[in-house]
């Protein structure tokens, strides 16, 4: 059955990116800690959380912020993804890069979209606090994977600062502990 999985690394204080997010520091000062885990782990049981991850994923949808910030840099002008990818913006950007969709009518828009072209397959809603923040409050977000990094960033971009939704229960499935993460996977229960 498909799913909507909200996948963020994170610091233990709740930040996804420090202070002062530019394209040459695209996860904010101190944020590229927060990928340790992705890019610089010896540890397989990370290469394998994320390999797991994006072969059971048909879509991914991506804030417009995050997209402006790494296109042109972390990004280097092409998509990084093996799918689709959905970016929630206010405005088509001028510069279309291939592998992109820019869905201009919001987040459960852009969902709409990712869901039919992934078919059977998962939905990843990754890199934007606001677009995981809308989706969470719509009560549209299945599961969280939190791949919680063993530092304090002190500021950045909260995840879940504007959930607007309350209270909201979680039901652990797993947990892996790694040198360099703690990979954290949640059910999101449902209101009945």
């Amino acid at each position: 059955m498909q799913k909507v999985i909200l996948t963020m690394s994170m610091s233990v204080d709740g930040y996804i990116a420090g202070p002062n997010i530019s394209q040459e520091t695209p996860m904010g000062e101190g944020g590229m800690r927060l990928h340790d885990w992705l890019f610089n782990s010896k540890d397989e049981r990370d290469a394998q959380a994320i390999a797991e991850h994006v072969a059971s994923c048909g879509a991914v949808i991506v804030g417009g912020f995050t997209y402006e910030i790494a296109i042109e840099g972390a990004w280097a002008s092409s998509s990084p993804f093996n799918m689709p990818a959905f970016v929630v913006t206010h405005r088509i950007p001028k510069r279309r890069v291939d592998g992109f969709v820019y869905v201009i009518d919001g987040q459960e828009d852009a969902l709409h979209q990712a869901k039919e072209i992934a078919g059977e397959k998962n939905v990843w809603v990754m890199g934007g606090a606001r677009a995981g923040q809308a989706l969470i409050s719509a009560s549209l977000i299945d599961e969280v994977h939190i791949q919680l990094i063993s530092v304090l960033l002190g500021g950045g971009t909260r995840l879940f600062e504007q959930s607007g939704k309350g209270h909201i229960e979680l039901e652990r499935l797993k947990t892996v502990e790694t040198e360099t993460a703690t990979h954290l996977y949640f059910r999101v229960l449902k209101d009945k």
